[in-house]
């Protein structure tokens, strides 16, 4: 898709299931000279269960070009603008390289819309800045066939591979302007900028055999960011979305695990909380008695502390199945508080009618009629 975002048309990839509370989407930031293929691998991986969203980012792949410098916080604001015109509140930014150190601009502009970092071979800046001036000069004079024996050494450990190929073609469909544009943005970025300005949850991820932001830089970028942890990847250089893309992804997927409610009573209040809502959390416990606390405890640590907090399904997926069930089963009262939550675990009325016609079809048709009387009641009181 391409959305016009201030004074640029964007380009945009958006796949997978909509959001949910235990799912936010995903923001995805390539590296200077790439475009969002770079991310395929991951994408794919992460689309199972999460909302995915890819940009080109100015000056990059197929959107817009505007004359440079470019700076972090304008990148920063494309970024917002995107996550704005797509409905999206909150996301995870995932960023390699200069997309890294977007996703910093992000989370210090902009706290309350991003949930967590994972910062990919990348720094808080990225010196000395004669560097990029030399790398701006070359592309004005030659264009970009003038980078590529200096970069693809520093992308990726072996030249020779397919996916290498595919990224030395992408350094070269990119627009000078765009790149000499975003290497201003790198050339300028300043750690200071940033200090004590991060908060959220973070992982920085590094190659192993990074040469453009080593094992030093990442350390110090962990060190800067409270709490954050520290990943390598083994035999991997700059760009190991592609090169090395299953411990990639594995890397991404753990940090979003580590973000997800554990195991046991603890966690299921956590979930419970957030499929039904606080407020009836806090009726039930309100109303307990001696004979029902050890009951409800063990539906909260074993139902949806051990059930729901497991990552083979997503909370959106677990959702309608309980609606299903429930509905099939002639469980009224349990359907009509699943529905209830239905605003918070993402699943629509659209998509409520067509597990009742899946009821209808499998369990008979007066259950699924009693349930579609039942739904239809709630979500119009929920609308109104």
């Amino acid at each position: 898709m391409f959305l016009q975002l201030h004074d640029i048309a964007i380009h945009a990839l958006v796949e997978g299931p909509p959001p949910t509370a235990d799912a936010p989407p995903i923001l995805l930031l390539h590296s200077i000279g790439t475009n969002l293929h770079v991310f395929d691998p991951q994408a794919a991986g992460l689309a199972r269960n999460h909302r995915v969203i890819r940009m080109d980012l100015r000056g990059h792949g197929l959107s817009g070009v505007t004359p440079g410098p470019y700076t972090m916080s304008q990148h920063a604001q494309d970024a917002l603008a995107l996550l704005h015109a797509l409905g999206i509140p909150r996301a995870h930014v995932l960023g390699l390289s200069i997309g890294g150190r977007i996703a910093q601009q992000m989370a210090a502009e902009a706290p309350d819309r991003v949930a967590s970092l994972i910062l990919m071979d990348t720094g808080a800046e990225f010196p000395p800045p004669d560097s990029w001036q030399q790398r701006i000069d070359i592309v004005t004079a030659q264009g970009m066939a003038g980078l590529v024996d200096m970069v693809m050494p520093r992308w990726v450990v072996d030249a020779t591979l397919a996916s290498s190929q595919g990224l030395r073609r992408m350094l070269l469909a990119t627009d000078p302007l765009g790149y000499a544009g975003s290497a201003a943005a790198l050339r300028d970025a300043r750690a200071a900028e940033l200090a004590g300005r991060i908060a959220c949850p973070s992982t920085v991820i590094v190659g192993e055999r990074d040469v453009a932001t080593p094992l030093a830089v990442a350390e110090t970028l962990r060190d800067m960011i409270p709490g954050a942890r520290l990943a390598t990847i083994p035999e991997a250089a700059h760009i190991p979305t592609l090169e090395a893309a299953e411990a990639t992804t594995a890397a991404v997927l753990e940090h979003l695990a580590a973000l997800r409610p554990q195991p046991g009573l603890d966690g299921g209040f956590a979930v419970r909380r957030a499929t039904l809502g606080d407020a009836h959390v806090a009726r039930a416990q309100a109303h307990l008695t001696a004979m029902d606390t050890a009951f409800q405890d063990w539906i909260t640590g074993n139902v949806w502390g051990e059930i729901w907090t497991r990552p083979g399904l997503t909370r959106h997926q677990r959702s309608m199945l309980v609606l299903a069930v429930t509905a099939a089963l002639g469980r009224h009262e349990e359907f009509e508080l699943h529905v209830r939550a239905t605003r918070n675990t993402g699943v629509t009325p659209e998509e409520v009618g067509e597990l009742l016609l899946q009821v209808g079809a499998y369990a008979g048709v007066p259950a699924a009629n009693s349930a579609l009387k039942i739904a239809k009641r709630i979500l119009l009181e929920e609308a109104g």
